[in-house]
Order: C-alpha cells, then structure tokens, then sequence
C-alpha cells in the first residue's frame, strides 16, 4: 500500500479571553494510507475538526508539513493548494451541505465542474456514484425533496465522484436516525476499502469509531492510540 498523507509535526493555537494563546494542537503526526480507515475521537472542544479543517486544506497550521502523496503543500501558492484540494480531498460534513436550488445530481457533479470537467462527463460520473448510494431514482430531486439520510447519501457520491483519494468525514452520521446511519456508514466505509481510498474520520460515535483501521484520540492537543 502507498501512503496518501502524511502530517508531520502539526501546530495551532488560538487567541484566549485573556489574552494569550490557546494550544489546540500540539505536533501532530498522522499518517494514512490506501485503503485504510483512521478514526479520531475526543471530547467536545478537543480540536477535532480543527485538526480536520487542516489535513483537508481548508485551513493553515501555525507550523508542521502536510504532504500529500509526495507532494509538501508548504511548496505550493494558494491556487496549488486549491487545486490539490479539489483532485484529492473528499468532504463529507455531519450536514450536507447540498444547494438548494440544484438536484442531487447536479451536487453530486458540482465540484467536477468546478474543477472545469465538461458537464455530460461530470453528469456521468456523478450518475455512477448516485447509483452506488442507491439514489439513482431521486436524482432529479432537489435537496428540500430528500429525507436526511437521502441528502447525506448525496454528499457522499459528491466526495466520491471527483475521484478524491482521501476522504474526511466529520460526523457523517451525527444527525441521522439509527437506520439511516448504517446505511450511509455502510456506504462510506465499503466506498473507501473497495476503491483503494483512505478515511480520516471525526465522530463522538465510539461504535462507528471501532469500525476504522487504527482508533485515535485527541486529548490535550495530542494524538494517541484509542
């Protein structure tokens, strides 16, 4: 297996009320390869999703390298970065985040077309990936039209359809019934071992967390074996 990310040594701290400066993260060092699941947890408040944020490229570390496939993002100007963000990341967030005033599958090819791909090829692919989530008949309805498990399902075709090689998952199942969550976990953990991706995954869900590869905890700005 080849490693798809690597963090190295990562920092970030915040402003305090009084102040001075909160540690948030504290050297961080992670890293994950294809295939493979990598599940963190903490208590609220610990930094999770900040440490997400960062490994996604959304946003900056105080210091430490984020390294990609063998590329350092530190060599990179920001439209690097955004490039890279858009080949290789996948996000799927607790909320979908879907646009209202588009089908589930003009979401699902958005960030393709974004990314300048042809609209038939993006709406191909994004076909696919509605197919593989069982949404294949839904895929004209707009967001307001589907039940939360639905539009959670259409946010998971949109992460994997660009062809992202790492995908976060920041409690991808926090808001949804106890059925509608094994199917989107179901879909998710299959998706990243069937195709050779790999998953950094965010949940307080401590069975949804025993499912990954490796279980992390985030306490005190530090990773350590859960």
């Amino acid at each position: 297996m080849s490693e798809l990310l690597r963090l190295e040594k990562i920092t970030k701290s915040f402003p305090s009320p009084s102040g001075g400066r909160i540690d948030v993260l504290r050297g961080i060092c992670l890293s994950l390869e294809e295939g493979e699941i990598v599940s963190i947890t903490g208590r609220s408040g610990s930094g999770k999703s900040t440490l997400l944020s960062i490994a996604a490229l959304l946003s900056s570390p105080d210091s430490g390298r984020i390294i990609y496939g063998g590329t350092d993002v530190s060599s990179l100007d920001e439209r690097g970065i955004t490039a890279l963000r858009a080949e290789k990341t996948g996000i799927v967030f607790q909320s979908s985040l879907l646009l209202a005033d588009f089908s589930a599958l003009e979401n699902a090819a958005m960030p393709m077309m974004i990314r300048g791909m042809r609209r038939k090829e993006a709406m191909e692919k994004a076909e696919k990936y509605l197919a593989i989530t069982g949404l294949l008949e839904r895929k004209d309805h707009r967001p307001a039209e589907l039940s939360g498990g639905e539009r959670q399902r259409t946010a998971i075709a949109r992460a994997l359809s660009g062809g992202a090689s790492v995908i976060f998952a920041d409690e991808p199942t926090g808001s949804l019934d106890e059925r509608s969550a094994d199917v989107v976990e179901n879909l998710l953990f299959e998706a990243v071992r069937g195709e050779g991706r790999g998953m950094i995954l965010v949940t307080h869900n401590t069975s949804l967390a025993g499912r990954a590869d490796r279980r992390l905890v985030l306490s005190e700005g530090v990773l350590s074996d859960g």
